[in-house]
């Protein structure tokens, strides 16, 4: 018997799901729901997308699916180290032993839709522009509205829809998740990180210019009052990344024009102002602050047919990209566990929350402290890093890799990475919970 399933979000996870359920034969009919716009025909605001940078995690999760990892690779940059930027020009380069592979998150959804619409166009039921409103668990109905002009009068355009199986693939503001809140036992907790940020997009410097970030590495730079700015290249020779402050007793916030802007990373990213653009100051100025939620959930399933993937279940903390590479990885999971229980929905939701929930909490806890927050600790980090690198490469049976190098280039479980490295994370956590009571 088919199963009709219903996955409501049409981010990476939601549509990698897509193609896993669906290259498993004729057992399943997918809907699937996106509130925003279909991102292959609309012009997207570039507030509104991020560069993601994708490891091995999420390349053995596409490498699954014939052609998707050579898709995706082909609008990508490979990206084989970091330089981290001091104020005084110098650098400090940190090299990678395996490569990440940058794009922005649009162009890996519109990659992932159009292979999609390519294979299984008969067998996809797309719907963009469809917001999720209720879920009614007893009866395995899911209710939603399309997204239309302010003007048009609210619920006339409400729908339902039933499901054997219903995905939460709808980001860390799930609607999905929220109707969790109505069961028993359900926990979650849900948190801002310190650090909001805002985008910024910097356009290909002519041929005269005197800066020249090297392609190939993620570039880095942090000043006395923790702003941090992280830069990688586009295909087009752009550079797009974000700049992260921390919520209050920053210099961002007061920002008040767009000479404030621009002087402002004249005197604190020099580099960065030199390739800044007085349109993109303007821009930079309205562009909205975004806020980092992270999540941790004691449960990703409900009843036997529901589940929570992605951010709607582990939102963490874009610190340690991990996002979307963990978001993909749990796809691998769930359909692991549909081959190890001959495709029972009941017994892989359960199973699914059994295997993920310690990797996924460890997941969250590595966003919040992995990475230090202040200038010192981000000294001793760098420091910290040389080091374990270094007696890795020379004793590597006595001695761990680096926590960035288990986080960005190994598939190693996080609840493992976070058991290595306890002492550290431990001296951040502490940090962090002194900078939080300042603010």
């Amino acid at each position: 018997m088919v199963k009709k399933v219903v996955i409501v979000g049409a981010g990476p996870c939601g549509l990698l799901l897509a193609h896993y359920l669906l290259s498993r034969g004729d057992k399943y009919e997918i809907d699937i729901y996106e509130r925003r716009s279909d991102p292959r025909i609309v012009s997207f605001s570039t507030s509104r997308t991020y560069p993601i940078s994708l490891n091995e995690r999420a390349m053995r999760a596409l490498r699954k699916i014939e052609g998707l990892e050579e898709a995706v690779k082909s609008k990508s940059l490979e990206v084989t180290g970091t330089i981290f930027h001091q104020k005084n020009g110098k650098t400090r380069v940190t090299p990678r032993n395996k490569s990440l592979f940058t794009l922005d998150r649009t162009s890996l959804a519109i990659v992932l839709l159009e292979n999609l619409n390519q294979k299984y166009d008969n067998k996809l039921n797309l719907n963009f522009n469809c917001q999720c409103t209720s879920v009614d668990f007893v009866a395995k109905t899911v209710t939603l509205k399309k997204v239309v002009e302010a003007s048009v009068v609210e619920g006339k355009h409400e729908f339902t829809v039933d499901y054997d199986l219903l995905i939460g693939a709808d980001g860390a503001n799930s609607q999905i998740r929220e109707n969790f809140f109505a069961t028993k036992n359900f926990e979650c907790q849900q948190k801002y990180v310190p650090n909001d940020y805002k985008s910024i997009f910097l356009p290909r410097p002519n041929e005269n210019s005197s800066i020249n970030l090297e392609q190939g590495k993620i570039h880095s730079w942090i000043i006395n009052d923790s702003t941090l700015i992280v830069l990688l290249h586009q295909q087009d020779g752009s550079m797009s990344g974000v700049v992260l402050f921390l919520r209050k007793k920053n210099q961002i916030v007061n920002l008040s024009n767009t000479e404030e802007v621009l002087t402002f990373f004249q005197n604190n990213f020099p580099e960065v102002y030199q390739m800044m653009p007085r349109e993109e100051a303007e821009a930079f100025l309205t562009r909205p602050v975004s806020r980092i939620l992270t999540i941790r959930c004691n449960r990703y399933h409900q009843s036997d047919n529901v589940l929570l993937m992605g951010d709607a279940a582990h939102a963490v903390s874009s610190s340690i990209g991990q996002g979307c590479n963990a978001a993909l990885e749990d796809v691998v999971l769930f359909n692991n566990l549909l081959d190890e229980y001959s495709d029972n929905i009941g017994e892989v939701v359960e199973q699914f929350t059994v295997r993920r929930k310690e990797d996924a909490h460890a997941l969250v806890e590595l966003g919040d402290n992995a990475f230090p927050s202040t200038i010192v600790l981000f000294i001793e980090f760098v420091l910290r890093e040389s080091i374990a690198k270094t007696l890795h490469k020379l004793f590597p049976h006595r001695f761990s890799p680096s926590i960035s190098e288990l986080i960005f280039e190994t598939v190693v479980p996080y609840s493992e990475i976070l058991n290595s490295y306890k002492g550290w994370i431990s001296k951040v956590k502490k940090s962090n919970a002194k900078l939080s009571t300042n603010l």
